[in-house]
């Protein structure tokens, strides 16, 4: 990584969205201001936000700097992802398929269906009458 330079990339999964800024450093993360132990309180969720640096070998190296807003903690360590994911590649683009092959790069679509009129949800209908 070159020095002081600073590599930003968005993450999105569900409402939430991640805007990730990674320069090198100590490996020290903050979240919204806040520690990363600290914001991801779950030892899964914080399993699952680093993955793309633990796969490239880089959690120590560079530090990360990450503000994310909307869905849950779920959705938002999913965006950290990848966003984490899309920085490190547009930091050296010979992990892309390194982080490819991992799934790292592929963006998970999937979002709530909106409710329709005349419906109580999304598909579900009211209960049918005969009579």
């Amino acid at each position: 990584m070159a020095q002081a330079a600073r590599v930003y990339a968005t993450g999105k999964r569900k409402t939430a969205i991640a805007r990730v800024y990674m320069k090198s450093g100590s490996g020290r993360i903050s979240v919204n201001g806040r520690e990363f132990e600290n914001y991801f309180p779950v030892l899964a969720l914080r399993a699952v936000a680093v993955q793309p640096l633990v796969l490239t070998g880089k959690r120590q190296s560079v530090d990360v700097e990450v503000n994310v807003r909307g869905g849950g903690p779920a959705a938002q360590a999913e965006s950290v992802k990848y966003g984490l994911a899309k920085a490190l590649q547009a930091d050296n683009p010979e992990l892309r398929t390194t982080l490819k092959r991992a799934g790292f790069l592929t963006r998970d679509a999937r979002i709530k269906e909106r409710k329709k009129y005349g419906r109580p949800g999304a598909r579900k209908r009211f209960q049918f009458s005969k009579r």
